[in-house]
């Protein structure tokens, strides 16, 4: 990668110029979807640093023509790389508070100056900060060491820097002046020679002074549009207004006025319909210089294709509105509670566009789900009409890695494809060779969170996608489905002045995203990390939020990566949703369920930057979080680890793969160790709730621990668990069962092993989570990262003739260290399901949720209704191995003791056999009752369950191989 920073051997005239080669800088990133622990690049890397050369300088013209001498370059020399640490391409100090400045040097000594210039034209000489002779300084103020340290607020907003020395900035400075400029600081010793030099990062001072409420983006009035930015550091900001999404000159261009950081110009009601970006003139730190940034409006809620310009659309306007949208929350599902929910995740263009049933001008967009007698919208309604209750749509926001126009896209011939082996590498390298230019990505690369992506509309252009949106959201909510968006404000995909999706580092510069103490983005997220402890961006997300829920009525959110945002944006996010009311806003707010991933990692761990959003942290919020303890415990292993690693389910010591798992004894200790984290789990996490363990002894959940050490449960309510064994990350839960269980394995018995871990998630307390296709035994032909893979590797097939196994070796970027383990796996005929196999495990799959909606015993609300009535027998060290046993009791009306929650059962046990032979369990405090089979499963056309049997005499329960059994306690008898 080419960079500004050049070696001292490259002639004068082969340097590019500031503007040219800053544009190289920050690469492209492709979102790694699975690789959740990417570590950031420091300063060094992303500029080609290596720590034994040190800087020279040399002379270049500013975009205002000065001559100033500026930081280039590494030569080598054997001396410290001190004076290249402290350069100007780094901001290594703070800017806290309107009266601090945080750096981490010694100022004993020595004195601490503040430096700014209008015209960007400081630069570090041997003799300190230096600018132009023609230039001078604009402004070179001293700074007083304070000794009081910082103050508490600022050290809980930036805990990271809580040991830095703080200066006190004078009270006479113009601060909100100086802010536009480039500014630094530098530290010169007692002889007056300098020491140290370095940038400063500013959202502190920022917040401090221009947080603002007021309104934001395109506002609609009767007889105008008005334009709000909040651009704080910004000199001048014109609006470019277009009449067209593409090409032709502006047919105006405004100058916006500025009030206390906020840009604003009022414009005729005509604009509507018609299109603008932002012209930003700002200064930049990733350049040193002051750049013209051109950007779409942070708030924009319609765009053109590809998100070039943004659309002037008032989404109140009676055009927009589908017939009865007004109604739609008068009309959507009955929702009595959250733990009644369950939900389906479901990739819009996956959803679609391989269903023939569809209309071919919807397929893969947001219409398809409006075409009522489809293949795809008939499954949707048997799941819902089963128990689901809400559709988890990942991301549909605007995204970058999707072209919005349709005639862009480049294809693979899948006649080709389908006539290539089932295990050949063929299909990928097709697949791969496109995968940059079709129409498929999952779309976790954000460039604006309040648009509804162009991809997914029959047009990109104008308001047809909000339109489209709208009926969408429309459709589902028909029948019996709720919408859950999947949001991405943890990370931008874009970043700096130049990449065409920036938007907002473009407007204020290093301020919506989070840097290291380097000045550098963090990019533990595999990409440019935002900062929700700064106001406006957590204010940012406030509103785009509130713009999904007002304007598109949606009933849910789930947030990636939501460890990586503070718990205060979190809670606040979920007190100002679930305030809203039909009357104020049009939507029920207290309907609304959030959840996300509260994984714990990068520069936020352990509350690096604030108390985060993870697992541990949100307890008593509400807040769900994805369990990914029951799933490792399920499966084996984790994601991360061996693919052969066994679990519950997969075979652990009952039926061993080749994978060496340590000596038996080890196999029975980890086995043992799994069912509690399964029963841990099935009592919805709760880190309270009591259980005896493997060892006989009574613990809470939070005194099992995982392999690493960790706590196991951590929720306070049953709604802030989310129990799931698959989701799009990683492979279906289908692949990771075939690739985990002995290889002579029978299909049969496979796809029972298949249904086993559904059932597990179906009848946990919590809310249950599912990834679209499990059910049907979906497989990407063992893809563990088919967020590119195209549409071939990610087909779903509601006719329930193919699961898509087999269809290839999966992309080798990801997969071809497991192309050895996959490959006699994908060629074997007799993996494959037949359209038989798959029949069934939708049946016993809609089964598994008619049970749980059968009796509110499933769904129990409160922490302490669960401790009181759920039981775990089969326990201690003389369990069963690969048997768990639930009991959930009722009382009974007018009776002391429990209430009476069921009007239909009193008591009800869950078997799980995971064994390859039948099992048969005594509950002593069965004996005499009168337990049945679950009606559900009585009538089932799976004739191994309906083996299952209770004997009163002796409170015996026994349950065929691989198989869960539930048995009930009907009143009436």
């Amino acid at each position: 990668m080419m960079s500004r920073l050049l070696l001292s051997s490259a002639p004068l005239s082969a340097i590019a110029t500031p503007s040219e080669s800053t544009r190289l800088l920050f690469p492209t990133h492709l979102r790694n979807k699975s690789n959740k622990k990417t570590s950031s690049l420091t300063r060094e890397e992303q500029f080609g640093f290596n720590p034994a050369f040190r800087l020279r300088t040399f002379h270049r013209r500013s975009p205002h023509g000065c001559l100033s001498t500026s930081v280039v370059g590494p030569t080598s020399s054997s001396s410290s790389s001190s004076e290249m640490q402290d350069s100007l391409l780094y901001s290594r100090a703070y800017w806290v508070s309107r009266s601090q400045i945080a750096w981490n040097v010694d100022a004993e000594n020595s004195s601490c100056y503040l430096y700014a210039s209008k015209t960007a034209c400081l630069s570090v000489t041997n003799d300190g900060i230096q600018v132009s002779m023609q230039a001078g300084y604009d402004v070179r103020i001293k700074l007083e060491v304070d000794n009081t340290w910082l103050s508490e607020n600022v050290i809980e907003k930036f805990p990271h820097i809580r040991d830095y020395r703080p200066f006190k900035v004078p009270s006479t400075l113009d601060v909100k002046s100086l802010l536009k400029s480039q500014l630094a600081v530098a530290i010169y010793s007692s002889d007056g020679k300098w020491s140290t030099a370095t940038g400063l990062q500013l959202p502190g001072v920022l917040d401090e002074i221009f947080s603002y409420n007021g309104p934001l983006g395109a506002v609609f009035s009767e007889e105008a549009v008005s334009l709000y930015l909040w651009a704080p550091t910004a000199r001048v900001v014109r609006a470019c207004i277009y009449e067209d999404p593409l090409g032709r000159d502006p047919v105006e261009i405004v100058t916006l006025k500025e009030s206390n950081g906020v840009w604003c110009a009022i414009g005729p009601r005509s604009w509507e319909g018609c299109y603008y970006v932002y012209e930003v003139s700002v200064y930049h730190s990733s350049t040193l210089r002051f750049e013209k940034c051109i950007a779409n409006d942070p708030y924009a809620r319609g765009l053109s294709s590809d998100g070039r310009r943004t659309l002037f659309v008032d989404l109140d306007s009676d055009a927009l509105k589908p017939k009865g949208w007004c109604n739609l929350a008068d009309d959507k599902p009955i929702l009595h509670s959250f733990s009644d929910i369950s939900i389906y995740e479901l990739h819009i263009r996956d959803f679609s566009v391989n269903d023939p049933t569809v209309d071919a001008d919807f397929r893969g967009g947001y219409l398809a789900f409006t075409s009522q007698n489809s293949a795809g919208v008939c499954h949707l309604k048997k799941l819902s009409s089963a128990g689901i209750t809400h559709v988890h749509l990942l991301p549909s926001f605007n995204f970058a890695s999707v072209a919005d126009e349709k005639d862009k896209w480049k294809h693979v011939d899948n006649q080709m494809l389908e006539s290539l082996p089932p295990d050949s590498d063929e299909q990928q390298a097709l697949i791969t060779s496109v995968q940059n230019e079709d129409g498929y990505n999952w779309g976790y690369d954000p460039v604006l969170w309040g648009v509804p992506k162009g991809s997914y509309a029959s047009n990109p252009n104008g308001p047809c996608r909000t339109i489209e949106f709208r009926k969408m959201v429309q459709a589902l909510n028909c029948i019996g489905l709720r919408v859950v968006l999947d949001v991405v404000y943890n990370h931008l995909h874009g970043s700096g002045p130049f990449d065409e999706n920036s938007v907002l580092d473009k407007i204020v510069p290093g301020y919506y995203l989070r840097l290291n103490r380097n000045g550098c983005i963090e990019q533990s997220t595999c990409v440019n990390n935002t900062a929700s402890e700064h106001f406006m961006v957590e204010r940012l997300i406030l509103d785009d939020l509130l713009c999904w829920v007002v304007q598109y009525k949606v009933d849910g959110f789930r947030f990636d990566l939501m460890g990586h945002i503070m718990k205060r944006t979190m809670v606040k996010a979920t007190n100002v949703l679930n305030g809203l009311s039909k009357d104020t806003s049009g939507v029920d707010g207290s309907s609304i369920y959030i959840y996300g991933e509260g994984w714990d990692f990068g520069e936020v761990e352990k509350n690096g930057r604030g108390v985060n959003a993870s697992q541990f942290n949100l307890c008593g919020t509400g807040i769900g979080s994805f369990n990914d303890r029951i799933r490792d415990a399920l499966l084996g292993g984790s994601p991360f680890g061996h693919p052969l690693q066994q679990g519950f389910v997969t075979g652990l010591l009952l039926q061993p793969n080749d994978h060496n798992h340590g000596s038996k004894a080890d196999q029975e200790r980890t086995l043992a160790a799994s069912k509690d984290h399964i029963q841990v789990g099935m009592a919805a996490n709760l880190r309270d709730f009591v259980l005896t363990n493997c060892d006989g002894q009574e613990v809470k959940g939070s005194e099992v621990f995982t392999y690493g050490g960790s706590p196991v449960a951590y929720a306070l309510s049953p709604t802030e668990t989310v129990n799931y064994v698959s989701a799009h990350d990683n492979e279906t839960l289908f692949d990771i069962v075939t690739l985990k269980t002995p290889i002579e394995m029978s299909i049969d018995e496979r796809c029972r092993l298949n249904h086993l871990a559904t059932s597990v998630i179906a009848l946990s307390q919590g809310i249950p989570f599912f990834h679209a296709g499990d059910e049907m035994l979906r497989s990407k032909s063992l893809d563990r990262d088919s967020y590119n893979s195209g549409d071939w590797f990610n087909r779903l097939d509601f006719s329930y003739n193919s699961n898509n196994w087999g269809v290839g070796l999966p992309p080798r970027e990801k997969n071809e260290k497991n192309w050895p383990l996959i490959k006699p796996r994908i060629g074997d005929p007799s993996f494959k399901p037949q359209s038989t196999h798959i029949l069934s495990a939708v049946e016993n799959f809609l089964n598994v949720l008619r049970i749980r909606y059968s009796s509110p015993l499933f769904r129990l609300r409160t922490a302490n209704a669960i401790q009181q009535r759920v039981r775990f027998h089969n326990t201690g060290p003389s369990w069963i191995p690969g048997v768990i046993v639930m009991s959930i009791e009722d009382g009974h009306e007018g009776v002391p003791g429990l209430s009476q929650l069921d009007p239909i059962y009193s008591y009800i046990v869950v078997m799980l056999n995971v064994r390859p032979t039948a099992v048969s369990f005594t509950i002593p405090t069965a004996r005499t009752r009168t337990f049945e089979l679950h009606p559900v499963q009585v009538v089932s056309t799976d004739e191994i369950v309906r083996n299952s049997t209770y004997e009163a005499l002796t409170g015996c329960f026994t349950v065929p191989p691989r198989t869960t059994s539930v048995f009930v306690e009907p009143r009436n008898t």
